[in-house]
């Protein structure tokens, strides 16, 4: 089972200028409803305020004034939709957004890559043809991209892949090498 770490929940809304709300006209709906309007409508739309787009979607309706009048227009005749940010994902389904935050801290690539390792050292355990309760030794080359995380999760790694140690090296003599994204290293892992 995976383990998922929620640290901080955000909630967020256009009105207090988190989330940044569109609305765009359904043409098909509205074309029909104003006619000759259709062109003022679509720009009075497009000009719509944060405020204004939330009162829309709590009502249901919002009142735009046109050059030639009032006319109203309904939620179910636009579409709402947020705009990303910055390092974050935004999902929009009728009234509720949701937003996750995407920015991969040291933090979480260090875990990332312990994790990772977990994955792919229990692949070389299971292709070695090792017991599930068999005690292993490994070895792992050094990398400037893996060692501070090996270093940081070594206690989690070796309780999760049944190790009784867990040594660096500068070369790894009949190992398996493991590729990453932008890196590779190489793994010994042998029965204690």
């Amino acid at each position: 089972m995976n383990e998922v770490n929620i640290k901080e929940i955000k909630f967020v809304d256009g009105a207090n200028g988190v989330l940044v709300k569109k609305v765009k006209c359904d043409f098909k709906k509205l074309g029909p409803k104003f006619g000759k309007q259709m062109k003022a409508v679509a720009a009075a739309v497009s000009e719509m305020s944060q405020e204004a787009i939330a009162d829309l979607e709590k009502n249901g309706k919002y009142p735009l004034n046109l050059a030639d009048g009032e006319v109203t227009i309904e939620a179910a005749d636009v579409e709402i939709y947020s705009e990303d940010i910055p390092g974050w994902l935004v999902a929009n389904e009728g009234k509720l957004t949701v937003a996750l935050e995407v920015t991969v801290t040291d933090e979480l690539r260090r875990e990332g890559i312990a994790r990772e390792l977990v994955n792919r050292i229990q692949n070389i355990r299971k292709s070695s043809g090792f017991e599930i309760t068999d005690k292993i030794k490994i070895t792992i080359s050094k990398n400037l991209q893996t060692d501070d995380a090996v270093k940081e999760y070594k206690t989690y790694i070796c309780s999760q892949v049944l190790a009784t140690s867990l040594d660096f090296t500068d070369e790894v003599e009949e190992g398996t090498e493991l590729n990453f994204d932008d890196f590779s290293l190489f793994v010994s892992v042998v029965k204690n």
